[in-house]
């Protein structure tokens, strides 16, 4: 269970910090204790069979051999996303051989222990591969612990950075967690065409206006190079997740890659490895280093900077490989106390490298620090507790690594502002709840006047029926999309970015406009109010599956309900519409996941195969 929460603390922070321990006693107690036993059977090579030990040292160099065959320094596990087909993972080729050299050096071995999947939501946007997205989360854990499953490591480095592969690595990383673990990010690609520019181009191709030639320029210039596409999705929430969390080292997360600064973070959490396993005298096992207030230090910081609404998902999965018990009522309940902080596309104009310049993560931990909305006495990978993020890094004329204090003001306010100023005084998520079920909308992005859309239904079983009727002109007037059957127990709950740009059309028609769905849109969602991830999901017998079109639904961000006006005697005789949705689960490997369906959990339980 966690401390008691000192003084210095919100006193709200403290008390859902506190509610969230209370609840989670006991499977946090068994897990704390499952991996104490881990942790006092010592480094597992050593007991390892003669045979199992060379296999583990074959093929290293004559060097590494003979440190592993004497067993007198640590053992460092790379665990790697690379591949070269996704910009944000590319620049991962080079970490390898880097992280092997700050180990050497250390006394010690790195290795590459194994590979996890990494796919492009990106890619996949609208196409059959998206069904698999979310469940790639589970299968990178998977892949994780696979890697991890040799017992030959004292500590280990996570090469992750995108959507589903952040979280899978953490909570692969959490059953083996009395291993002392960091995360290295390869950074964001340099600016280029604006993302508002480009979601210009992309409303007008949906018009009919311009051209795919138009478009696919447009999107080349936006996504130009190596790194993570650089607006505020769940890739960038991601890296400022890993810091706020204390699992990068300090200033780490939106350097650009292929930089010196950039090499020297990465030689840097390599040699901070090495340094914290349990043959040494500052271990930090990541099992133990993420506790209550470290989960609601993450929440936090979702809710400052407006971050990616997949993360009331991921979040939740990741604290219960933990034995933590996170739920969507405190993450509305810290909504509703953490000021937004930040402007980034797609809540303004910004993009991440503008956000980094104007004072980035070391200024928004430092501000909400100072007003006591995070725990600063939790253990990081770095030391020093919280207040050492309020630090960034740079190099010295002779190359090496520096430590300088953040800025204490924001080099621009368009983008990032102080505590006392904020753009909101409220976090950029709301949950939502009524005779639908439950559900989340991102309000930081959506015009005030948006907030509550009361208006009849349409109703679609993908984004490819709105599509459609959107291209023959049938979508008009103010109404609320809703598009059923796109939870995980249906089709894996794929993203659905393909909706907004005709929805953005139509608002900008002057109609009102939102969309209900028990899919996702992740943290690229945009201006059209939009309530997801509801739950129960259509597939699993939830109230969605009830809704005909011409329903009036009234959904209110701000008193956060969402409701349909429908006689009760009439709602409660209907019975929910079925679906076929055998074309869901086959092709494109969907067939693999029939399993994944039939186990997958709830999206406010964080739609998880696992039972934690």
């Amino acid at each position: 269970m966690a401390d008691a929460i000192p003084s210095s603390v919100n006193a709200r922070i403290g008390e859902v910090t506190e509610r969230i321990a209370r609840r989670s006693r006991d499977t946090r107690s068994r897990y704390l204790e499952r991996i104490a036993a881990a942790a006092e059977r010592g480094p597992g090579r050593a007991k390892l069979g003669c045979a199992n030990q060379a296999h583990g040292f074959a093929a290293c160099g004559p060097s590494d051999k003979a440190m592993l065959r004497e067993g007198s320094g640590a053992n460092l596990a790379i665990v790697t996303a690379y591949n070269d087909m996704l910009s944000a993972h590319q620049p991962y080729e080079s970490y390898p051989e880097l992280i092997r050299a700050a180990a050497r050096r250390a006394g010690g071995v790195a290795q590459v222990a194994g590979g996890v999947p990494a796919m492009c939501d990106g890619i996949t946007q609208g196409e059959a591969g998206m069904e698999l997205s979310l469940f790639s989360r589970d299968v990178i854990a998977l892949a994780t612990a696979v890697a991890l499953s040799h017992q030959t490591f004292d500590a280990a480095v996570f090469l992750g950075i995108c959507d589903k592969i952040v979280p899978g690595l953490v909570i692969g990383a959490l059953s083996f967690g009395h291993l002392p673990a960091v995360f290295i990010p390869a950074g964001p690609m340099t600016s280029g065409l604006p993302n508002d520019e480009k979601a210009k181009i992309r409303q007008l191709f949906a018009e009919g206006k311009v051209g795919r030639d138009a478009l696919l320029e447009a999107e080349s210039q936006s996504y130009h190079g190596p790194g993570t596409c650089t607006f505020y999705g769940t890739a960038n929430t991601n890296q400022m997740m890993m810091e706020i969390m204390g699992l990068h080292l300090p200033g780490a997360s939106f350097v650009n890659p292929n930089t010196p600064l950039r090499e020297a973070l990465t030689t840097a959490a390599a040699e901070r490895a090495m340094s914290i396993t349990a043959l040494g005298n500052d271990y930090v096992p990541v099992g133990r280093m993420l506790d209550e207030k470290v989960f609601v230090n993450g929440v936090v910081g979702l809710h400052a900077t407006g971050g990616s609404t997949n993360h009331t998902m991921h979040v939740v999965a990741m604290a219960a490989a933990a034995g933590i018990h996170l739920t969507w009522d405190d993450f509305s309940d810290l909504a509703d106390i953490t000021p937004l902080l930040c402007r980034v596309y797609p809540n303004g104009k910004a993009d991440v490298n503008h956000f980094h310049a104007a004072g980035g993560m070391g200024f928004v931990i430092r501000e909400l620090l100072g007003e006591g909305l995070l725990h600063r006495d939790v253990e990081t990978v770095w030391g020093g507790g919280l207040d050492a993020y309020t630090r960034e890094p740079g190099l010295a004329e002779d190359g090496s690594l520096t430590w300088r204090a953040s800025t204490s003001t924001s080099g621009d306010e368009a983008v990032l502002r102080g505590a006392k100023a904020p753009f909101q005084s409220t976090g950029g998520l709301k949950l939502l709840s009524g005779t639908l079920g439950r559900a989340v909308i991102k309000t930081s992005a959506i015009a005030p006047e948006r907030h509550i859309i009361e208006a009849p239904a349409r109703v679609f079983h993908s984004q490819e029926e709105l599509q459609s009727a959107f291209k023959a002109g049938d979508l008009k007037g103010d109404f609320i999309a809703v598009v059923r059957f796109q939870g995980p127990k249906a089709n894996g709950m794929p993203e659905l970015h393909k909706l907004m740009p005709p929805l953005g059309v139509l608002q900008d028609r002057g109609n009102k406009v939102a969309l209900v769905t028990d899919g996702r849109l992740s943290g690229a969602s945009g201006k059209v109010p939009a309530a997801i991830h509801v739950t129960p999901e259509a597939a699993d017998g939830g109230a969605i599956a009830l809704i005909r079109d011409g329903d009036l639904i009234r959904l209110d961000a701000v008193a956060g309900t969402l409701t349909v006006l429908v006689d009760p005697e009439v709602w409660a005789e209907r019975a929910p519409v079925p679906a076929n949705l055998a074309a869901s689960h086959v092709g494109v490997g969907r067939e693999l996941f029939a399993s994944f369906r039939a186990a997958v959990g709830t999206a406010d339980t964080g739609a998880t195969i696992f039972a934690m």
